[in-house]
């Protein structure tokens, strides 16, 4: 058996799903600790935040994503059985020129994140497939270089996709719903080229559930509910049958769960879930305004159940990945 596939192994649980949580923001992390504590945040509330979310809820998750810059002591006090995502990329992206271009941790390679106990690497993508081809060429170009070092150190390659539009400021508008779908999709049929060597896809769902028929609230309806079902199975094609798993985009715990729902019965294939705001982002008030217990116990209550509660939607709504991998 590879590494690659011992390694998925670890990342998953006893149904080969990807129930994992994530913890690897930095500088958005960094503002939302300042903001609940009125006060500046620094390096060491950012360490400690994540140590408390590892030591606290990796019981409940497969596996948990955390940044080699500030995750790794939180890396060292997770569960036994929890499997280890490190995320490669710099936060953010170079905002002096178009496109905004990735980059890698200048002192990190996949043989280095592997030697400090990394069972996967995670790299994300900002993408609009409708930007200049120039632009467009030199991220499938960087993609396929970190695509080729993970298959050289055996290390399984997890691809996140982050899709927008280089004329629409707002991805949560409107405007942009309307188009997210085209956009989502057919990034995904790009990404799910052999070429890449990407184990598994980390993916938005690929219509914004605020503007579907039954789920718009105060908003417009976009599409209709049987729209909607048909670009999760647009996605599913899209895949070409390279495992995915869905990114929940800091929406609230219950319309995530209520999305895999939505994905599960439009005959989605996905094969688990990397979870991240949707299930911590309110214990950082406790943490940050009455100090480290208050954050664990948020943690041992709400934030257990917010995990527990999403486990048991995954158990009815996703597929293994092991039926994809040959």
């Amino acid at each position: 058996m590879s590494n690659k596939i011992e390694a998925l192994k670890r990342m998953s649980n006893k149904d080969g799903v990807i129930a994992a949580l994530a913890i690897d923001q930095r500088g958005s992390l960094k503002k939302m600790l300042a903001a609940a504590a009125n006060k500046p945040a620094n390096e060491e509330d950012i360490v400690e935040f994540k140590k408390v979310i590892s030591s606290e809820l990796t019981k409940y998750a497969s596996a948990i994503l955390l940044d080699p810059e500030y995750g790794l002591p939180a890396a060292a006090e997770r569960d036994a059985n929890c499997g280890l995502l490190t995320a490669y990329e710099k936060t953010g992206y170079d905002t002096t020129a178009p496109g905004r271009m990735p980059d890698l941790l200048a002192d990190w390679s996949v043989r280095r994140l592997k030697e400090a106990g990394a069972d996967s690497i995670k790299f994300m993508l900002y993408y609009d497939v409708d930007e200049g081809e120039e632009i467009n060429r030199k991220k499938q170009a960087f993609v396929e270089r970190i695509g080729d070092e993970c298959v050289a150190e055996d290390m399984p390659f997890f691809l996140e996709l982050m899709s927008y539009d280089a004329n629409i400021d707002d991805t949560k508008s409107a405007e942009y719903a309307k188009v997210k779908p085209h956009k989502v999709n057919t990034m995904v049929e790009e990404f799910a080229k052999d070429r890449y060597n990407v184990d598994v896809l980390k993916v938005e769902v690929p219509v914004n559930m605020d503007y579907v028929e039954g789920y718009n609230g105060d908003n417009e309806v976009i599409f209709s509910k049987d729209e909607a079902l048909n670009f999760f199975k647009e996605q599913d094609k899209a895949t070409a049958g390279v495992p995915f798993i869905f990114l929940s985009a800091g929406v609230s715990a219950e319309l995530f769960q209520e999305t895999l729902k939505f994905a599960h019965e439009a005959g989605s294939t996905f094969n688990g879930v990397l979870c991240g705001r949707a299930t911590w982002r309110h214990s950082i008030e406790p943490f940050a305004k009455d100090g480290e217990e208050a954050g664990r116990e948020w943690m041992r209550t709400t934030g257990r159940k917010n995990i527990e509660d999403l486990n048991e939607v995954l158990a009815v709504t996703a597929t293994s990945w092991e039926s994809k991998v040959k």
